[in-house]
């Protein structure tokens, strides 16, 4: 199956950006190189950029595409949390923009053997990095059902978590759960009918969550922001697009506090803390799909994309 994955927010993230002909980017969630294609596309031969994927067949697709720049691109094949040890090795102090369009991609969703959607019926996998021993699997059978309800409840904000983790455990009694139907099924039998017949699909938050939890989505992007800042030269910029809304919430914290890190108290006429702010925050409101980008690409619907400057 080829790597399709329709690059979503494409000219409003190549524009914010701002990309210098001569500079370094880094592309820390490659997919199949669509946005990096792009940034490549406005670099001079001094130019250069760095891709970073976990996901192999990510990685073997950028790498064809990013062909005709093949002289001005590094591909990495690992998490984007080793981004400041990739720019280690290659003796790369500081770079000009980072790109991250977080969350599942298309290809990945479409692989039904990866076990990332509820609607085929395929192996609980999820892994973004097959490299990875731990699956969907363990999670759903080896985690008690308190952690199954944390998850739940957090990663997917799930309002019937604790009865989706309650029918879990139960059912894994008599058997493992071994495939996606299989979990649609105990999740559908968790959902009272009336909730059921309204809105998306009955797994969905739920799938979200695990995934979340297998691959330490917000565990990373959480820990990684500050050095991520800290990494860029002066007016380079971060340019982040998230899918929902645990990681849009993140990320918009994180820039308000980079910018204004003053923990002094309000009636301190003068700030005493000492904390620096890193730079700037370019997007008050995140910057959504267009109409026609929405009408071509339905995966796009939850897409936000926020952008912060360093100083």
């Amino acid at each position: 199956m080829d790597f399709s994955h329709k690059s979503v927010l494409l000219s409003e993230t190549i524009d914010n950006l701002s990309i210098k002909p001569s500079g370094i980017y880094v592309d820390g969630t490659l997919g199949g190189g669509g946005h990096a294609f792009h940034i490549c596309e406005k670099l001079s031969s001094k130019g250069r950029l760095i891709g970073i994927d976990q996901d192999e067949a990510a990685i073997l697709a950028a790498g064809e595409r990013l062909t005709p720049f093949k002289d001005l691109t590094t591909i990495v094949r690992n998490n984007y949390e080793a981004m400041p040890a990739v720019l280690d090795t290659l003796g790369i102090a500081k770079v000009d923009g980072i790109l991250l369009d977080l969350g599942v991609s298309s290809y990945q969703l479409d692989t039904f053997d990866r076990g990332f959607s509820y609607r085929e019926n395929a192996p609980l996998d999820m892994r973004m990095d097959t490299r990875q021993t731990m699956t969907a699997r363990d999670v759903v059978n080896g985690y008690t059902e308190s952690q199954l309800y944390h998850i739940i409840r957090d990663y997917g904000e799930e309002r019937f978590a604790k009865n989706i983790a309650k029918h879990i455990v139960r059912n894994r009694e008599d058997k493992p759960i071994e495939t996606t139907f299989e979990l649609v099924e105990i999740i559908k039998q968790a959902i009272p009918a009336k909730v059921r017949s309204k809105g998306g699909h009955p797994a969905k938050q739920t799938f979200q969550a695990i995934r979340i939890a297998l691959n330490r989505e917000l565990e990373v992007l959480e820990t990684l922001l500050s050095g991520m800042i800290d990494r860029l030269n002066p007016e380079g910029r971060i340019c982040i697009i998230t899918f929902h809304s645990l990681e849009d919430r993140i990320v918009k914290n994180a820039f308000r506090k980079f910018e204004n890190p003053c923990i002094c108290p309000p009636s301190f006429p003068v700030c005493t803390c000492g904390a620096v702010s890193k730079g700037r925050v370019i997007t008050r409101k995140p910057i959504l799909p267009s109409g026609k980008e929405l009408e071509e690409n339905s995966r796009s619907k939850s897409a936000k994309l926020r952008v912060f400057e360093h100083a």
